[in-house]
């Protein structure tokens, strides 16, 4: 691994996407691309008894996935990084406690899908592990719970809130070749450019969105045409545009191939505000739909760039402002022999 610039790593072992696996709720089953998830529940509880256990439930059936899909046990994975919403890093944590793999808690929020990703491939292509796992969940009750007011409450919300997607994606991280490479990560510095709002992720994330991108174009000395599709995490109706506009006052013009997550994983019929968000918001969309896009050649270069808000209830009860974060990793379509 090199380092770029400021923030890149580059990676120069070839590392690759060995498998992936992503489960969902009921909503997002519902979504523009409820068919690219391997498995969807059609209770929000998962046939479990309280919601936390239902988002262990998705996390725990995720990895289970994956590793049946590749067709190997849990004693060969070197590594098992992962990370959620919840306090302390409860879902991960407790599904960690079953499996007989070394544990790497992450916490990132929203970001969780690729600052694992990022540093599993660090890790691997470093030779540290020859398998690693990069796993992430959330579960819209138990976010609104811990973030917001549960959703029993049936409190109001504003326009600029989204919904935290149900859901875990779990990618199996390798040197085993695959078509998909991962070619470079970006790690992102945390930005607060003073937002308070809990209900309007988009506007704080958006300025972390920015400068992860607009970092990882200096770093490499590259401009958005070298990449078909540039995607952030969850920034939603309201950060997108935000997003978009800081770009361009840098000269970056990101219109033709930048989408959003939030804005993908939901269609405009579905009662969720300004869209989707939740550490399995990227990791559905991208470890489903964009990496089948890159499996069948339609994508060749991507740029998958997860946010989150390093906030929690006691930080925004106290009236603080919102930190944020976005780290970025770079998938690359590679031709089998």
């Amino acid at each position: 691994m090199r380092k770029m610039g400021n923030q890149t790593w580059l990676f120069e072992n070839k590392i690759f996407v060995s498998e992936t696996a992503t489960v969902s709720g009921p909503r997002e089953k519902e979504g523009p691309l409820g068919h690219t998830f391997d498995y969807s529940y059609d209770d929000l509880r998962c046939g479990e008894t309280n919601w936390e256990l239902a988002e262990r439930k998705l996390l725990q059936h995720s990895i289970d996935l994956c590793l049946q899909k590749k067709k190997i046990t849990k004693d060969q994975i070197d590594l098992f990084l992962s990370g959620d919403l919840l306090n302390q890093n409860v879902t991960a944590n407790y599904v960690a406690r079953t499996l007989p793999i070394p544990f790497l808690c992450m916490f990132g929020a929203c970001s969780t899908s690729m600052e694992t990703t990022a540093v599993a491939s660090a890790l691997v292509d470093a030779k540290f592990a020859d398998y690693a796992i990069a796993a992430t969940s959330s579960h819209n009750a138990t976010a609104e719970r811990q973030f917001r007011y549960p959703t029993e409450y049936g409190a109001q919300k504003p326009l600029t809130s989204t919904t935290t997607v149900t859901g875990a994606g779990t990618m199996l991280i390798s040197r085993d070749q695959s078509d998909i490479r991962i070619e470079s990560a970006t790690i992102g510095k945390v930005m607060d450019y003073h937002m308070d709002d809990p209900f309007d992720m988009g506007s704080a994330m958006a300025p972390a969105a920015y400068d992860t991108i607009k970092t990882h174009f200096q770093d490499l000395g590259r401009t958005p045409q070298d990449y078909d599709l540039i995607l952030t995490g969850d920034l939603s109706a309201v950060g997108s545009p935000i997003l978009k506009d800081m770009l361009k006052e840098d000269g970056f013009n990101v219109d033709d191939i930048h989408n959003d997550s939030g804005l993908m994983i939901y269609n405009s019929e579905q009662p969720v505000f300004a869209g989707g968000s939740g550490c399995a918001c990227s990791a559905l969309v991208t470890y489903g739909h964009v990496f089948n896009e890159l499996r069948k050649g339609n994508l060749k270069k991507v740029f998958i760039v997860a946010t989150g808000a390093l906030m929690s209830p006691v930080m925004v009860q106290q009236k603080e402002t919102i930190p944020t974060i976005a780290h970025g990793v770079v998938f690359a379509r590679e031709e089998m022999n």
